[in-house]
């Protein structure tokens, strides 16, 4: 049972870049999944939230929607793709200070939306290992 993150690299301010979260060994589509990142000395900040489907095909409107960090809204969208059990963020406008190690995470209870799991780091135990995101100033 493992989460892996992939996409990130080094993009100029203003760029575009997609990242993603495959799933192995369970059914992502169930657990609502967060993206979370760490900036160069900083603490862990929840950005973005989808929730969980009931089914598992790409039909299923994700229950309570998504949710988004002020600092990140309007300019990242989280959005599912079941039959690939993968979760991606795709991230607009960047500037410098989103620059940092990009992790995603599902919630432990099967079904619970994003306004039960929140965006705090305390609230999640199961984790990737990450994918660096570089905005140069």
């Amino acid at each position: 049972v493992s989460l892996t993150e992939s996409g990130g690299d080094i993009v100029q301010p203003g760029g575009s870049l997609k990242l993603s979260c495959r799933g192995a060994g369970f059914t992502l589509a169930y657990y609502a999944v967060t993206w979370f990142r760490q900036a160069p000395g900083k603490e862990r900040e929840g950005i973005a939230c989808i929730g969980p489907t009931d089914a598992n095909d790409d039909r299923a409107v994700p229950l309570g929607g998504a949710d988004y960090a002020d600092s990140v809204r309007g300019r990242f969208t989280v959005a599912r793709r079941n039959i690939e059990n993968t979760v991606y963020l795709e991230m607009s406008h960047l500037n410098p200070e989103d620059t940092g190690v990009y992790y995603c995470t599902t919630y432990n209870t099967p079904q619970a939306t994003c306004s039960a799991a929140g965006l705090k780091e305390t609230a999640y135990n199961f984790w990737g290992r990450g994918t660096q995101v570089t905005v140069p100033s």
